[in-house]
Parts: C-alpha cells; sequence; structure tokens
C-alpha cells in the first residue's frame, strides 16, 4: 500500500488549495479514505472522509462548508479542497485509509496558512 500526498503549500488566510493523494497498492474504489492532519504540539484529527460505495462524505465540525474531499476511482486518487482558510488550518495533512486490518498513512503534505 503506497499512499503520496501532494499540493500543500503556503497560502494567505481566506485563500484554497488543493490536496491529491494519489494511492497504490491496493483495490482503491473498494476503499473508504480520509484525510488527517497533525498541527504542531497537537494530535493528529480526522479531517473528512469518503466512502467506497456511493461516495457519502463526512466532516469534522471545524472545516464544514470550507472543505470538500472527493475521489477519482479511474486516477486511484482522492482530493481535499479547502476554501476559506484560516490560520488555525494550519498543520500536516495525512492520506489515510485502513487495509488488512491496520490503518495506513502516507508521508504528509506542509499546509501553513499565513499572511
Amino acid at each position: 500500500v503506497q499512499l503520496v500526498e501532494s499540493g500543500g503549500g503556503l497560502v494567505q488566510p481566506g485563500g484554497s488549495l488543493r490536496l491529491s493523494c494519489a494511492a497504490s497498492g491496493f483495490t482503491f474504489s473498494s476503499y473508504t479514505m480520509s484525510w488527517y492532519r497533525q498541527a504542531p504540539g497537537k494530535e493528529r484529527e480526522l479531517v473528512a472522509v469518503i466512502v467506497s460505495v456511493g461516495g457519502s462524505t463526512n466532516y469534522a465540525d471545524s472545516v464544514k462548508g470550507r472543505f470538500t474531499i472527493s475521489r477519482d476511482n479511474a486516477k486511484n486518487t482522492v482530493y481535499l479542497q479547502m476554501n476559506s482558510l484560516k490560520p488555525e488550518d494550519t498543520a500536516v495533512y495525512y492520506c489515510s485509509t485502513v487495509t488488512g486490518g491496520s490503518r495506513k498513512w502516507g508521508q504528509g503534505t506542509q499546509v501553513t496558512v499565513s499572511s
């Protein structure tokens, strides 16, 4: 299983970024995918989830209405569109899934929201 995130960077408050996570090594379309984030000195937290069948989504209260998770099963990729970014969104963002009974993680991508 390999998960490779990209798309992070430095953005001003109110700006937007789109994160991507390219997956390989498993049947991507059959698995629920998630985005987590970890800010300095804080625990890793769940940001958004998209299920494998039907594409239902769920979000942390802190990002509802601003972030959108989506997936392209033909490209084995999950996305996180982040709008109206705030300084408190600054964190390392991780793509994740559960396969073989254990949670797998990507290497993470840094998002910094600052003026």
